[in-house]
């Protein structure tokens, strides 16, 4: 089994109730989820739309990478979310790989850690919640140490919305 964190957000329809439909079916076809941060309200990165919701989870599954980069897809695409371009848009559904134990993956279409999660303070803020001792393989600092020096100016908002 390994320990994967993941990156969970929505911003377009009903955002939480995409999100609980994301974790039910994360739970039915990933592996158990052993940990769940708060629920952040974000702006959008790089295109103008609706706050995203965003959170962060723990889970334990026996899938690997590139299996586990399937399923997530087909949740997103379950819940809505089109993948017709690369172009930033609104989405109902959008779930990143963040770490996978303290594997490095550097396919065309899978990146782990995630490239650019020491940038974003939507994944760090929630993700220091559930992990902020772990010590990201390349970089080799910790999440807490991340969220300490990065440049992100945005701070995302925790919501009142409960997952439990």
């Amino acid at each position: 089994m390994s320990k994967i964190y993941l990156s969970i957000g929505s911003n377009k329809g009903n955002r939480y109730s995409q999100i609980k439909e994301a974790l039910k079916l994360i739970r039915e076809d990933l592996g158990e989820i052993t940990s769940i941060s708060k629920i952040y309200e974000t702006k959008s990165l790089g295109f103008e739309s609706e706050n995203f919701l965003n959170l962060c989870i723990a889970i334990k599954s026996k899938l690997s990478p590139d299996k586990l980069l399937f399923s997530i897809n087909n949740i997103e695409e379950k819940i809505g979310r089109k993948r017709d371009s690369k172009i930033m848009k609104s989405r109902e559904m959008d779930i990143d790989i963040i770490f996978y134990s303290n594997k490095t993956v550097n396919q065309k279409e899978l990146i782990i850690p995630h490239p650019k999660l020491q940038l974003r303070n939507f994944v760090l803020v929630p993700l220091s919640e559930i992990a902020s001792d772990f010590v990201h393989p390349i970089l080799l600092k910790s999440v807490k140490e991340l969220l300490e020096c990065s440049n992100d100016n945005d701070i995302p908002i925790k919501t009142s919305l409960s997952i439990m």
